[in-house]
């Protein structure tokens, strides 16, 4: 029998949070549970904190599928790259490392990717077709790419050369902050961001999340693209949706 809930855990550099997931809604069905990450991002330290977050949360439900995302590269279950954590993570086994310290399967999976997945299965992408791609604008440009609900995992758009420059030292909201930059000179970087982005993938959709999108009507009017943009739905709960959905829908949990 297939599971109509499915638990989600986000792992971020400050906090690790999970919650019990309603696949069909995308409501919490359980309280959210978040725990400090630890000091430094250790591997060791960063499992045992995730693994008492999903002991909070199975309580209710323990056959529940499990996802959880992170912030990395992420390449048949290895961390290849590691942002606001330690970088023992880079080339590590987590996958397999995780599984063992939970003592079950998991869904493993990178953070923008879980947040993109969420806005095309619960919120402001749910019914699109063609190409949708997720950024997230924060301390730097988080993307994932879904083509008609089916995600191509690890796409790291905001690093993208644009002038020279990574495009998220130059778009991302800590620019914006970091240069004191007012709505009108950030969001003309904005644009052309988002038109390199149009020119390379002819998207249908673009959604645009991080904190910055409950400021949408600052920059949105000023945005100067082909492509419809609309701001995300879900923000502090995107990975947990994300990594929860993705999870009922792994085709490993078939393989017996």
């Amino acid at each position: 029998m297939t599971s109509t809930t499915a638990i989600g855990i986000d792992i971020g550099g400050t906090g690790i949070k999970g919650g019990v997931v309603d696949l069909e809604t995308g409501e919490l069905v359980s309280d959210r549970v978040k725990l400090p990450t630890p000091k430094g991002g250790e591997p060791d330290e960063v499992v045992e904190v995730t693994r008492e977050v999903l002991d909070q949360l199975t309580g209710g439900n323990p056959a529940d599928p499990v996802g959880v995302c992170f912030p990395a590269i992420i390449k048949g279950g290895r961390t290849m790259s590691a942002a606001n954590v330690s970088k023992n993570w880079i080339g590590l086994e987590a996958e397999q490392k995780f599984e063992k310290a939970l003592g079950r399967d998991i869904h493993f999976v990178n953070d923008a990717d879980a947040a993109g997945y969420a806005e095309t299965t619960f919120g402001a992408a749910k019914g699109v077709g063609g190409l949708v791609i997720l950024t997230t604008l924060g301390t730097g440009i988080g993307s994932a790419l879904i083509y008609n609900g089916v995600l191509v995992p690890n796409a790291e758009l905001g690093h993208l050369e644009i002038d020279g420059h990574d495009a998220e030292s130059r778009a991302a909201y800590s620019a914006k902050e970091r240069e004191d930059l007012d709505w009108k000179h950030w969001t003309k970087r904005l644009n052309k961001y988002y038109g390199w982005l149009e020119f390379l993938f002819s998207p249908d959709l673009f959604v645009i999340g991080g904190g910055v999108s409950k400021n949408w009507d600052e920059f949105a009017p000023m945005l100067e693209l082909n492509t419809k943009a609309v701001p995300a739905t879900y923000r502090n709960n995107a990975g947990i949706l994300g990594a929860a959905a993705l999870a009922s829908n792994d085709p490993r949990a078939d393989r017996g």
